[in-house]
């Protein structure tokens, strides 16, 4: 176990939900900024990285689990409504995504993600988590301030929220150490389904960062560095 990606998992996504105590605008420039990087990070990584991984063992049916993850996003967006994409919509307390909704779908969502980190060797999909978590953990604090919800309760479901990519990974470990039980043979599996979810959240926020699908030159030059971050690491390893 390498503490340092708990620690990491933790910090990114627990900071960017306390970073809307500092900002009086809800959806801020720098936001849309962070999300078209991230958006731009996790589909490079996705393709360079990810998607030749588990198709390396040469199972067609690994497909089947991609198209599985990228439905389950779609899911569970109906109960997120797209805050793992950085999407802040105001909400009743009669609304029925709200709270518990959300943070069930946001919680799974999370704890899915830090699953195949504890291969050991996923220091790009490790960034690239921790790079999504920032404008999901923001737009979740957003949406909690916006609806009149008070600091203290604010920062425990971030907390909440915060923890389960970390247990993700734990509970992953377990099982591929056999402390747990002895799953290793899915470990390709779970990683497809999470591929199915980046490729949903990477698309979205790439054709959704921009109005009539044209980019203005800060949101390119965002895009364009997230995709050079994800090449560089390619050509290095």
């Amino acid at each position: 176990m390498e503490i340092w990606k708990l620690i990491l998992l933790f910090m990114s996504c627990f900071l960017g939900g306390m970073a809307i105590f500092l900002f009086k605008k809800d959806n801020t420039q720098r936001l849309k900024l962070i999300l078209s990087f991230s958006g731009a990070y996790l589909f490079a990584i996705t393709i360079l990285h990810l998607i030749p991984e588990v198709y390396h063992e040469g199972d067609h049916s690994i497909g089947l689990f991609v198209l599985g993850g990228f439905l389950f996003q779609i899911l569970l967006e109906q109960f997120s409504e797209g805050i793992e994409h950085g999407h802040i919509h105001k909400h009743t307390h009669e609304h029925y995504a709200f709270p518990y909704g959300i943070m069930f779908s946001l919680c799974l969502h999370a704890f899915l993600e830090g699953m195949p980190l504890a291969q050991g060797h996923q220091n790009q999909l490790l960034f690239g988590i921790g790079l999504h978590h920032i404008p999901a953990s923001f737009a979740l604090a957003s949406v909690l301030m916006q609806n009149k919800i008070s600091k203290k309760p604010i920062i425990i479901l971030l907390v909440v929220f915060s923890i389960m990519s970390p247990l993700g990974y734990l509970f992953s470990e377990g099982l591929s150490n056999g402390s747990i039980g002895d799953l290793d043979g899915y470990f390709d599996k779970i990683m497809a389904i999470v591929i199915g979810i980046f490729l949903h959240i990477s698309t979205t926020i790439l054709f959704e960062s921009s109005v009539d699908h044209h980019f203005n030159f800060k949101k390119l030059v965002a895009v364009l560095a997230g995709i050079a971050i994800a090449l560089l690491n390619f050509l290095i390893h």
